[in-house]
């Protein structure tokens, strides 16, 4: 077990590098000066080629393109990510963490409604397969599964908030501005996860352990929790581990809605500003996240699993 972990740990390494590289060539592929962009984004009146110049030293963009790579790298690891092109006063990793805790609030609250949903309505309806219970929830599923999270957004806003007044529409600053943001985030996953799990147990039902499970004349509700259940969620725990920076990321919309202040608001504003630290930083954090919690799932699979320690 210890050398599976030290080799994805290792394996992890590589792909965390190739990430941060093509997050910082796709920023260096951009058409327009980064440093006349900096200069625009800050009003300068007049746009010299001295000024363009002077602003290219400040921004080290006068070094060859590996050597500013290297240089990023390592201030990136110090937790340096350079300064922002709108607020020069600003450093981006500033604007990064005033912003992060909104999104982390929303994303947290999305993935506790994903799972208090998912796990008893994906367990009805493989219990009562067929029946009307099960028949509703898939044409809902369907449904949900098709609709964008802007539109759903949308009308949970006209309905909910204008027409019965029963929640804030946008804004933030107490659990009632969180309810809507956050089921919009979490709508498409809940569907995701219903199906999944639903199918899970549907292919458990069928093995030989739950046959002996009834023959020992075991209560039919403890097979279907204890074993069932169980065994099924082993398969969604790695999905469940990729779901949490799929939730972190998939607020970029949803933020602009509602008005939720965070690292959605931040990029879509960055993007329109031609911010390209922040943007940089925002890409490289969604893709270090994505690796991160899918080797800490992947793990958590393997260690939860005796039959995947035992392949080990």
């Amino acid at each position: 077990m210890r050398r599976y972990v030290i080799r994805r740990i290792l394996l992890a390494i590589p792909l965390l590098l190739a990430i941060s590289f093509v997050c910082f060539m796709f920023i260096n592929l951009i058409p327009s000066n980064p440093a006349e962009v900096a200069l625009r984004v800050q009003q300068m009146p007049v746009i010299t080629d001295a000024a363009i110049a002077e602003m290219e030293e400040m921004l080290g963009l006068n070094k060859p393109f590996l050597v500013r790579y290297f240089d990023w790298v390592i201030g990136c690891l110090q937790g340096d990510f350079g300064i922002s092109y709108v607020n020069p006063a600003r450093t981006v990793a500033g604007e990064i963490l005033r912003s992060l805790p909104a999104t982390l609030e929303l994303a947290g609250a999305s993935f506790v409604i994903v799972l208090v949903l998912s796990i008893p309505i994906g367990f009805l309806c493989a219990v009562y397969k067929d029946g009307w219970f099960d028949r509703i929830m898939r044409g809902t599923v369907f449904v949900s599964t098709a609709m964008p999270p802007y539109w759903v957004g949308l009308l949970l806003m006209w309905g909910i908030g204008v027409k019965l007044g029963w929640l804030p529409t946008n804004g933030s600053g107490s659990w009632r501005h969180l309810i809507l943001s956050a089921f919009t985030v979490a709508l498409s996953y809940i569907s995701t996860y219903i199906r999944l799990i639903r199918n899970n147990m549907l292919e458990n039902m069928k093995q030989d352990y739950v046959l002996y499970a009834n023959v020992r004349g075991l209560p039919q509700k403890a097979i279907w929790v204890k074993h069932v259940l169980k065994n099924s969620m082993h398969t969604c725990i790695v999905a469940m581990g990729m779901s949490i920076p799929q939730l972190i990321s998939g607020t970029i919309v949803v933020e602009n809605v509602f008005s939720w202040s965070g690292l959605g608001t931040l990029c879509i504003s960055s993007i329109f500003n031609r911010d390209y630290p922040v943007i940089q930083t925002y890409v490289l954090l969604i893709g270090v996240l994505f690796v991160v919690f899918n080797l800490l799932f992947d793990i958590l699979q393997t260690v939860s699993d005796p039959r995947l320690r035992k392949e080990d």
